[in-house]
């Protein structure tokens, strides 16, 4: 069950930026940085979708993911650093951006900068391949992101955004 809540208040970070608090947690981003929130407080990047799994919408069938459970048709996403075998492929860090681990499973709330609906996605995949678009900027109305850090699916995608844009900004947190 994916559950859509409306944004909640807090930080907006660019992307890489990273929370570090007192109590040695810290957001899923990076490039140092330290404020007393939470550590679910919301980073912007930005994302593009992939399609996984039987055949959806845009997508024919194919591979079912590195978590083997990836499925175009629900809201799901990839992550670059589910494991040390993607990190090896995906490496962010060559952008400046050192991500937590998240693995198969974890949830993400994301929305599309342009509008107001937030949605929940799980890692079901492996990506973004970040180092390829080291630097890559997408705007919506005055509002940019940076480095692509999330692919979701294209269910994901379209319950934010249109899947003709191929790319957007988003804000995510945990």
């Amino acid at each position: 069950m994916t559950t859509v809540r409306d944004e909640e208040p807090g930080f907006s970070l660019l992307c890489g930026a990273r929370l570090s608090f007192g109590d040695g947690t810290s957001s899923p981003f990076s490039k140092e940085r330290s404020l007393s929130s939470s550590p679910d407080a919301a980073t912007t990047c930005e994302t593009s979708w992939f399609c996984c799994g039987t055949a959806w919408g845009p997508c024919g069938s194919t591979g079912k993911g590195a978590c083997g459970t990836c499925n175009s048709g629900s809201r799901q996403c990839a992550w670059p650093n589910t494991s040390d075998a993607c990190f090896s492929i995906t490496r962010p860090d060559r952008c400046g951006d050192t991500l937590l681990r998240r693995t198969c499973g974890h949830t993400f709330y994301v929305r599309n900068l342009c509008r107001t609906t937030e949605i929940a996605v799980r890692i079901a995949d492996c990506g973004p391949q970040t180092d390829l678009w080291c630097g890559e900027r997408s705007c919506c109305n005055g509002n940019c992101a940076t480095d692509r850090l999330l692919d979701l699916t294209p269910s994901a995608y379209s319950a934010i955004g249109n899947l003709s844009t191929g790319i957007m900004p988003v804000s995510v947190h945990s």
